[in-house]
């Protein structure tokens, strides 16, 4: 398992460098505002799960898709991205994200897969609070 704190950088094993890969998508995703990327990022069954104002959402990745338009946000240049930790199990991963979206801050949960491939996240669960 390897976890970073605000004074440790993370200690990656080759196969914590592969889990990364769909994470950067997922990152890349959220920069462009393009859905191609989180369609690579995940599988095609993956949920995005959520409780938003009390009451629990779950979206198919194809409607979690159509909230990105191509058009990257207007302060996407102050927008900071971190991966928390990553603890890799055999097949199966676990990661926590950081996402600080201007005066939102989401915390990201993904399961992630080793498929034939890739990895891939197979869900996400996630919270935002104001920044």
């Amino acid at each position: 398992m390897s976890t970073t704190t605000a004074s440790s950088q993370p200690t990656y094993t080759t196969e914590h460098a592969e889990v990364l890969a769909p994470i950067e998508q997922y990152f890349l995703g959220h920069a462009r505002d393009d859905a191609s990327h989180m369609r690579q990022a995940f599988l095609p069954t993956a949920h995005i799960e959520s409780m938003r104002e009390g009451v629990f959402t779950s979206w198919p990745l194809d409607v979690y898709c159509e909230r990105f338009k191509g058009t990257p946000a207007v302060d996407e240049a102050s927008r900071r991205r971190t991966v928390d930790w990553i603890d890799v199990g055999g097949h199966s991963a676990a990661a926590k994200i950081t996402l600080v979206h201007g005066p939102v801050t989401f915390t990201d949960y993904f399961v992630l897969l080793k498929t034939a491939d890739g990895w891939k996240i197979a869900n996400k669960a996630f919270h935002g609070r104001p920044s």
